[in-house]
């Protein structure tokens, strides 16, 4: 006999007395299946949401970067929070598996020195004056779009004249991508989703310069 499967929906439906214990909503979620609906569900939405980009877009990115490389110009990163740890995976697989000179930084001694000095709003816009060259790329990670030491580091990066791509998500207008050269937004409003899809694209970025550089091997 098949289980009856329950939407999420469905949960909020029902009034249940469970007195917020962990062990009852389990038990509740394992014997009425729920579970498996959620992370079907979840899913379902997450793949949507990397799907929608125009994969155009994405060849555009990794033409920028490679452009930047091939003139012997390095990728700067930045982010916060889970982006900080995006920018910091990105940038090692920039440098290590396709041969593309990236940084990031997420150094402790950095990010508190600038930010006690100029204030955390502009660590990253002092990081960029200080250590970018001439002709270098930057990505800037925000799932809001209007983080406020994201969006200095795209001024400061657009007085210098530098590429700027960036990755955010809830407002389609948000300040960010008013300031970018190359924007991947997704259309969501929570982080998870947001976050994910950011990663993904940047990986396959990563992974499709390595298969062109294999393919001139």
């Amino acid at each position: 006999m098949l289980a009856k499967k329950y939407s999420t929906q469905d949960v909020k439906k029902k009034n249940l007395n469970l007195n917020n214990s962990v062990s009852n909503i389990l038990n509740y979620l394992n014997s009425n299946k729920v579970t498996s609906v959620f992370f079907t569900e979840y899913f379902k939405k997450l793949s949507s949401k990397i799907f929608s980009i125009d994969e155009e877009l994405l060849v555009s990115a990794a033409e920028q970067i490679l452009s930047t490389h091939h003139n012997s110009k390095k990728i700067m990163i930045f982010g916060n929070g889970g982006s900080a740890a995006m920018a910091s995976h990105i940038a090692v697989d920039f440098t290590k598996a396709v041969g593309v000179r990236s940084t990031n930084y997420n150094e402790a001694d950095l990010i508190t020195c600038l930010s006690n000095d100029f204030g955390y709003e502009n660590w990253v816009s002092k990081a960029i004056e200080y250590y970018a060259d001439s002709g270098d790329a930057i990505i800037l990670i925000s799932s809001s779009g209007t983080s406020k030491n994201i969006i200095n580091g795209a001024k400061q990066a657009k007085q210098m004249s530098l590429p700027i791509i960036t990755f955010s998500g809830f407002d389609k207008n948000n300040e960010l991508i008013k300031l970018s050269n190359l924007s991947f937004w997704v259309d969501s409003n929570e982080y998870n989703i947001i976050e994910m899809a950011h990663h993904v694209w940047l990986v396959s970025i990563v992974d499709y310069i390595g298969e062109l550089k294999l393919g001139k091997s």
